[in-house]
């Protein structure tokens, strides 16, 4: 979980000014010594945290909060809205020309993950309705083209590549191309050094000059914390960049990056990569962020993620079955294959603002569904759509070709009779208590 150190550090803080019915001032500043002590730790910038708890510290005391009649929920509201604006203050949207398409510049290290952000990047633009165009510009890394070629086949997204030539012509071209074919977006991945050199820049600058990107996006990995600050303000230096992707920020990370990158370069961070798949990128909302790190969640990412992922025809198809007690194995099949496209499921319940940390391994299992898929798939088209059929004989072949065991076909089947007893209940006067019982999809938990 990301931020996970820092949110225990900060909710350990705000336990113990909530626990008070009055603030002091010697309150709010012992307080505030173990909030710049949890940022220093998480790796941001040592002017940033002094200023942040200052800023924090300067509010906390004036008579707002102390005469509130919880003023420790009023520091939290402080805290909550300096991280906001220490990240950007709101999102920061690509910036888009009057004419042709918007050129987007990726640049930073080997290694920071460029190439599979472009990817990323462009199936995301896909998505909401553009044509990108990927751009091949890094001519020197081994396979690096051929990886742009893969995973732009992954993403959807065509890729213009003409081979271990000259990059800043390959880019000229490639914008050129996308007028042509009415591409609104040019994705230029270019090529990146194990350090910084003069080299890598005077390339950079070069294409900067041919194309005139409205977009110079910087990608950096958080996990390298201050070092990533570091690398974001000489890029920013050099080529005056319009913003970063922060990569890798589902993982173990400490939040020095996401936390000091705005402050220390003026630029804000534009897109976060959340995971592996092509579609774990997420538009950078400093609010939202700032909810996760206080132990809040982000219910309205998880919103919009369901909106874009999930097949809205297919919902509407559950629920009417559903409501008119239709619903059977093939209709969970398909539930299951939609539920797997909003990812993980630590990632899913984190975004609801469960602490993870506290359910066990199996209410966390992404294998759960594989095996309750497999239990589906074994059975015979007749059987999926009458469940009744299934007897002890059947119950054993289906566990034989699901590698799975007799109990686990039981608990399926009594999970599916326990949903068709509730379907039966809605239609009498306990309808509207079950109805808003029911989560997205009017599906209850089915068993561990």
């Amino acid at each position: 979980m990301a931020f996970e150190s820092l949110s225990d550090k900060l909710a350990a803080a705000f336990k113990r000014l909530k626990s008070k019915g009055k603030l002091t001032e010697a309150d709010v500043k012992t307080a505030m010594r173990e909030v710049r002590l949890a940022l220093l730790e998480a790796d941001v910038n040592y002017k940033v945290a002094k200023d942040f708890t200052k800023r924090v510290s300067e509010r906390a005391i004036g008579s707002e909060v102390m005469e509130s009649l919880t003023p420790g929920q009023m520091v939290v509201k402080i805290v909550d809205e300096e991280l906001t604006a220490l990240m950007g203050g709101g999102e920061a949207r690509l910036k888009m020309p009057s004419s042709g398409p918007c050129i987007i510049l990726l640049c930073g290290l080997q290694g920071a993950g460029k190439t599979t952000h472009a990817a990323k990047l462009g199936r995301l633009l896909k998505k909401q309705g553009h044509r990108p165009l990927l751009a091949a510009c890094d001519v020197y890394r081994p396979a690096a083209i051929r990886q742009l070629q893969i995973v732009g086949e992954q993403a959807g997204v065509p890729v213009f590549e003409e081979g271990q030539g000259d990059p800043v012509k390959i880019s000229k071209d490639a914008v050129r191309r996308a007028k042509d074919y009415g591409n609104d977006f040019v994705l230029i991945d270019t090529a990146g050094r194990l350090q910084i050199d003069e080299k890598l820049m005077g390339e950079l600058q070069d294409i900067k000059k041919a194309v005139e990107p409205q977009e110079i996006l910087l990608v950096v990995d958080s996990m390298t914390g201050q070092e990533a600050v570091n690398v974001a303000k000489t890029f920013d230096e050099k080529l005056d960049i319009t913003g970063v992707i922060l990569t890798k920020l589902d993982g173990d990370t400490r939040g020095g990056a996401a936390l000091s990158v705005k402050a220390v370069t003026g630029k804000p961070i534009k897109y976060a990569g959340v995971g592996e798949k092509l579609d774990d990128i997420e538009v950078f909302h400093p609010d939202r962020m700032a909810s996760r790190i206080l132990g809040m969640g982000d219910v309205l990412t998880l919103i919009e993620q369901a909106q874009t992922q999930l097949d809205e025809k297919e919902a509407k198809k559950t629920a009417d079955r559903l409501m008119k007690n239709q619903f059977d194995f093939n209709d969970l099949l398909s539930q299951f294959r939609e539920v797997r496209k909003m990812g993980p499921m630590r990632g899913i319940l984190e975004k609801i603002g469960l602490d993870t940390r506290k359910l066990s391994d199996s209410q966390l299992d992404d294998h759960l569904i594989d095996r309750q898929e497999a239990i589906i798939l074994s059975m015979t088209p007749k059987e999926r759509a009458k469940p009744s059929l299934i007897n002890p004989s059947r119950k054993r072949r289906i566990a034989a070709g699901s590698g799975t065991r007799v109990e686990d076909v039981n608990k399926l089947l009594r999970s599916m009779e326990q949903m068709q007893k509730m379907m039966k209940m809605m239609k009498g006067k306990k309808g509207r208590r079950l109805r808003a019982m029911m989560g997205p999809g009017g599906m209850p938990p089915f068993s561990k």
